[in-house]
């Protein structure tokens, strides 16, 4: 009974999104105040609508409903619970479902959070997004219907995939699609804008939040998917330029760089037409990542294979949003003229550069994920594009924009000398430059490039500090840097984090150790200056899955430090093999091991991996998502374009 009313509620929520988006646009046509009234409601409306549709798919998930054909094919009675939960969007229906509920979302938050907004601009930004809601829900209901029945029940599943019966995992999608689906509320902004035929600073003001949370969950997301390849798989990586993770990488560039230009169009409104075509490409590539994962076209670990008319229909939806709002844009980029004028050496150029490095390091990943599709559609040849390819092309333009990080936060608005900012950062070079002299020292003359990269990521968190501690005037009143703004120390702490994180990928990529070899039980082998010793083999039975586990002992210097225990797991419903890493984890470096197969000779295949400063990756990462919770959780942010409450008196019907 549950899941045949959460069908008609998700067809309830189709129906109030058709009326949100027609209603309320055609109220701040006519400048109506009832009707751009109804937006509010309607908003709040679908989004509850909507959560009732995803907890009855939910509940039906948790109480193993076999009637139901989607957990049929994604879940089984003997599943913990945690993955008999997130089996509810570990699939194809499921995850367009949770996709939309975020969509509305997003719309009810801004209807509950907008009171300082212009009455038409909001009818407007929630007619968008009811828009946006209106295509997903009809790409749900009449191509992908989560509740679908099963004319004979079986008696129990086939069990979700085993790859993602993970935690990580488990948590991985709903952030990612915080920040893929957040980004809906920008391009919704930008549409409005173009609409109303103005941009200015209170709209940079509105913009930003919604830009840096969705940046956050991507952030969140992408860290998370990027655990779980690492510890999962038993690649040892992790990241591999799969096209699901460009997927989601691509918007966090496109965002990273919109949320910089915002500042542009708050602080100076300059840059307002770049702002605004950042804002519908963002979104854009949200939608063409969620085109690559389920239209079948692309091959991924981590994709849904679909039929390709599915795609089609996505192909459909991004045609219409962005074809709509370029030509928009192209009607309406001659009324946003800039009133910001700025020199060539200026805080406003530092930020331009930056846009420009992080749009075109999206182009280059754009581009060497869709070449081999093109290259087997027009020239029918087979073609792969690698972690060599996009190295090459797009490690140059984060080491550029890494250089010019600590510079362009520290120059001043409008104006500056190219001089004063050196001086201000000089003794920051040197001590980054000793930073890479001391690695390249204790590396014993490898390879140039990980000094260098450590050096250029010391060099961001010392520019970072040191712009912090310019803030507190030539006194160096500790007082004055805790009374700073919190989007200050947000983004000194999420440079930080960037910086951190180049150092992580610099040790892990450059310095890493491997080793494999056939282990003998109970001979100790060294790798790397550890000493490990695999102790015994088992098979052992675990809730879904049987193992085999080697345990080994892990040793330096004559002492035992860690018992690890890899794993190699067999789903029997599924018929699936995993590999369960075993990672002793440190802050200098992870210890990380492989079980492979039996041999001949009784021995067993061992993986061993040597990774220096692994963890730096996840740390930084969680430092710049930690960056952009302080900047939101900033007053200014909160109260976004407070100083123009006047301005959002209701319009009264004419």
């Amino acid at each position: 009974m549950i899941t045949e009313l959460g069908h008609f509620a998700l067809v309830l929520a189709f129906l109030v999104a058709i009326v949100q988006t027609v209603v309320p646009m055609w109220g701040a046509y006519r400048r109506d105040a009832r009707l751009m009234a109804l937006a509010e409601p309607a908003a709040s409306a679908q989004f509850l609508l909507t959560a009732f549709a995803f907890g009855a798919l939910m509940w039906a998930f948790i109480v193993s409903d076999f009637s139901l054909r989607l957990v049929v094919q994604n879940s089984h009675s003997a599943k913990p619970m945690l993955y008999k939960i997130s089996g509810t969007w570990g699939n194809h229906e499921g995850s367009m479902l949770l996709w939309v509920l975020i969509v509305t979302l997003f719309g009810a938050m801004a209807a509950w959070f907008g009171s300082n907004l212009p009455p038409t601009l909001k009818a407007r930004v929630l007619s968008v997004q009811a828009a946006i809601a209106v295509a997903f829900f009809a790409f749900i209901l009449f191509t992908s219907n989560p509740f679908l029945r099963m004319a004979v029940p079986p008696f129990d599943g086939q069990d979700l995939n085993p790859l993602l019966q993970d935690p990580g995992l488990a948590f991985h999608p709903p952030f990612l699609y915080l920040g893929y689906v957040g980004l809906s509320m920008t391009f919704s902004f930008a549409v409005a804008a173009l609409l109303e035929g103005r941009v200015d600073a209170a709209w940079g003001r509105w913009v930003r939040p919604w830009t840096l949370a969705a940046w956050v969950f991507l952030t969140i997301g992408i860290a998370l998917g990027s655990w779980w390849a690492y510890y999962e798989l038993g690649w040892g990586g992790f990241w591999f330029w799969d096209p699901v993770e460009n997927a989601s990488f691509m918007p966090w560039l496109l965002a990273a760089a919109l949320l910089h230009s915002a500042i542009v169009v708050e602080k100076r409104e300059s840059l307002k037409s770049w702002t605004i075509l950042l804002a519908i490409l963002a979104f854009g590539f949200s939608l063409i990542g969620t085109f690559i994962v389920r239209s079948g076209l692309l091959t991924s670990v981590h994709a849904f294979a679909n039929d390709p008319e599915r795609g089609v229909f996505i192909l459909m939806i991004l045609a219409f949003f962005m074809g709509g709002a370029l030509i928009l844009f192209s009607f309406r980029a001659s009324t946003m003229e800039a009133k910001g004028v700025f020199g060539m050496v200026s805080r406003e150029s530092a930020l331009v550069a930056n846009n420009i490095l992080l749009a075109v390091s999206c182009f280059v990943v754009f581009v060497g994920t869709m070449w081999p599709l093109v290259a087997e559609m027009l020239f029918d040849r087979k073609l792969s594009v690698g972690p060599p390819f996009f190295n090459a092309a797009f490690t140059p333009f984060m080491l550029l924009l890494g250089m010019i990080l600590p510079l362009g936060s520290m120059m001043p608005w409008k104006r500056a000398k190219l001089g004063q900012g050196v001086h201000k950062l000089r003794y920051g070079f040197v001590l980054a430059l000793a930073v890479g002299g001391l690695v390249w020292a204790m590396t014993s003359g490898k390879s140039l490039l990980g000094p260098m990269a450590i050096m250029l990521g010391a060099w961001i968190v010392i520019g970072a500090l040191l712009d912090l501690w310019s803030r507190t005037g030539r006194s160096g009143d500790m007082g004055r840097l805790f009374r700073l703004p919190r989007a200050d120390w947000g983004k000194a702490i999420a440079h930080s984090g960037l910086g951190i994180t180049f150092i992580g990928v610099a040790g892990l990529t450059v310095y890493q150790h491997e080793d494999i070899r056939i282990a003998q039980i109970g001979t100790p082998f060294d790798v790397g200056g550890y000493t490990l010793t695999l102790n015994d083999v088992r098979e052992v039975e675990g809730p879904n899955y049987l193992a085999t586990i080697g345990y080994i002992t892990l040793g330096k210097n004559g002492e035992n430090i860690a018992e690890l225990a890899p794993e190699k797991r067999i789903y029997p419903v599924a018929q699936m093999p995993t590999t369960e890493a075993a990672i002793d984890y440190d802050l200098a470096r992870d210890v990380y091991v492989v079980i492979g197969d039996a041999q001949a000779n009784g021995g067993w295949a061992i993986r061993t991996y040597i990774k220096p400063l692994t963890n730096w990756i996840w740390i930084g990462c969680g430092l710049m998502a930690l960056g952009g919770l302080f900047s939101l959780s900033d007053r200014r942010f909160r109260v976004a374009a407070g100083a123009r409450k006047s301005s959002a008196t209701p319009v009264p019907a004419e």
